[in-house]
């Protein structure tokens, strides 16, 4: 893209070997010291490209709109909750200040934080399911994790957000007790 940023780094260590992540908003590309500026060129957009190509891998479709997160939410609760949580709406919102999702199990809606666009469709996927298992029960009792944890990243997704939380000093919980259920509807 000719608006992205590109900051090239050459290296007299490096013979043939180029890489490139991303750092920000800038894709960082390093490349050998002897390569010339049409070879630095090719690199760089190759690049990108390939750069382009792994985070689309790695975007969840349901990123996309609130209705890819609806029509999500329908595959995952067919799947894991014998197709019993059928939510009214599911929403992207800005992100929330102490949770990664909301539910509100009396009108059946369901709130996701901007903050999980960019997190791996499994993380993604955690959080759907357990809001919907709040569509179900209400509370974070047996019942309700018994529900949760026919998703078998549960515990993984878990330790994600945590450590998700932890890296941003965002004190968004993600153990057992508060994942970002709301039963009664509370943002």
């Amino acid at each position: 893209m000719a608006d992205e940023k590109v900051e090239v780094r050459r290296s007299a260590r490096r013979r043939r070997t180029v890489t490139a992540y991303r750092d920000g908003d800038t894709t960082v590309v390093l490349i050998p010291a002897t390569m010339t500026k049409a070879e630095e060129q090719h690199w760089v957009a190759e690049m990108q490209k390939k750069l382009r190509r792994t985070e689309n891998k790695r975007a969840s479709p349901a990123s996309a709109s609130d209705e890819a997160l609806l029509l999500r939410c329908t595959e995952l609760s067919a799947r894991y909750l014998d197709g019993a949580a059928q939510p009214a709406s599911v929403r992207w919102v800005p992100p929330m200040r102490t949770r990664w999702a909301s539910c509100t199990p009396m009108n059946r809606t369901i709130r996701v934080s901007e903050r999980l666009r960019d997190v791996p469709p499994w993380v993604l996927d955690y959080v759907l399911v357990h809001e919907l298992a709040h569509l179900r029960v209400a509370d974070h009792n047996d019942e309700f994790w018994a529900l949760v944890h026919r998703y078998p990243k549960a515990e993984r997704a878990i330790g994600y957000l945590e450590g998700l939380s932890a890296a941003a000093h965002l004190g968004i919980s993600g153990d057992a007790d508060d994942t970002g259920a709301d039963p009664d509807g509370e943002d």
